[in-house]
């Protein structure tokens, strides 16, 4: 990866969800817009915040989408990164936003 990209690979969606109210809501439902998480598999020389192995909520449908051996991954920008989920604790609790 060259610059400030970051290579995303999308975590599979988990299916029928449930609210807080307790309400079933079905993996075929539409929803507004939703942010998606996934694994970051390579970064750029300028990326100064996400390493590769952390989990990154982003909107999906601004990214361009590149094909690999037969896999499809997610190319962005680091400014496209809403929040971040790492195993890394150093900082805090592992959650950024």
């Amino acid at each position: 990866m060259l610059h400030d990209r970051v290579l995303v690979q999308l975590t599979p969606e988990e299916g029928e969800r449930r609210s807080s109210g307790g309400i079933v809501i079905p993996a075929t439902a539409q929803v507004a817009k939703r942010l998606a998480w996934g694994d970051v598999l390579g970064v750029g020389t300028n990326v100064r915040t996400v390493k590769v192995g952390d989990r990154v909520l982003f909107n999906p449908e601004d990214q361009l989408e590149v094909e690999v051996h037969g896999q499809a991954y997610l190319v962005m920008r680091e400014r496209d990164v809403h929040a971040m989920a790492s195993e890394r604790t150093e900082h805090g609790t592992g959650l950024y936003l």
